[in-house]
């Protein structure tokens, strides 16, 4: 079972690289060669059957996995849940779903023109986690999207990819905390993501998340190709809990600010 995870996860690593390529230079300059363990990678979706989180989710449980913790992002209108492994080094998956009926008819009606036509079986394909974009969409429907939300914006653009890896800062060689982490990268020239503070959450909620802002990459829409952010890397330390165990949830108010690594602005 091991095998299928780790098969999977290089393929999604792979996928992510093509648009992501400071995670490979970061890798190296955190990891000075060395594996580095991923503490979890996320994903993205809408709420409309056939591609919900869900579906996604299935992908992760039949080889192994089980849901451990859910979410709600009010003023996102984003609804998530993690999952982990029986398998402690395994990466944990945090998925979230974008609430499409909470926004407006324009909005509704972009979103299911890119989802209605797909397959009823699209979600089954084997590589539907590392599949890209499955639908055309305009670059005028794309700024549509992103004039009321940045998170589905980015779906819309790119698909079903991991939209985030996450370095484990505790299984990390040489840092003992997320400043040294962050320092390393600001004086590597990253741009960290400010937004709430660089660092999100604190020993006392159990988990310290930090990340930089998404990459650039061209995105060929129907009319226009344009460059936009694509994927990023995130930073996490987490601490005991009461049973002296490291935490493995996710705090919402931090997952909050994280999401906005992709934002264009």
């Amino acid at each position: 079972m091991t095998v299928k995870v780790t098969d999977l996860f290089d393929k999604i690593w792979q996928q992510y690289l093509t648009v992501t390529p400071s995670a490979k230079k970061i890798h190296h300059l955190l990891g000075n060669g060395n594996d580095i363990i991923n503490d979890h990678v996320a994903y993205r979706t809408f709420n409309i059957e056939k591609v919900n989180l869900d579906k996604l989710a299935k992908h992760f449980i039949s080889i192994g996995y089980t849901e451990c913790g859910q979410y709600d992002f009010s003023a996102k209108k984003l609804t998530a849940k993690h999952f982990e492994h029986n398998t402690e080094t395994m990466p944990k998956v945090f998925i979230s779903e974008f609430r499409v009926e909470e926004f407006s008819d324009e909005i509704q009606t972009i979103i299911h023109n890119l989802v209605d036509p797909l397959p009823d079986t699209i979600s089954e394909q084997a590589d539907f986690l590392h599949s890209g974009r499955p639908w055309q969409i305009s670059s005028a429907d794309y700024n549509t999207l992103l004039a009321k939300s940045e998170y589905a914006a980015w779906l819309a653009a790119w698909g079903y990819r991991a939209n985030h890896f996450t370095v484990s800062i505790n299984h990390l060689d040489g840092f003992d905390c997320i400043i040294e982490v962050n320092n390393r990268l600001k004086n590597a020239g990253y741009t960290l993501n400010s937004a709430g503070g660089e660092i999100k959450g604190d020993e006392t909620v159990k988990l310290e998340q930090s990340s930089i802002l998404a990459d650039k990459a061209p995105v060929q829409f129907s009319d226009v190709t344009l460059e936009i952010p694509s994927c990023f890397y995130e930073f996490a330390k987490r601490y005991p809990s009461a049973d002296g165990k490291l935490y493995t949830g996710f705090v919402a108010t931090s997952a909050d600010k994280i999401f906005e690594s992709t934002n264009v602005t």
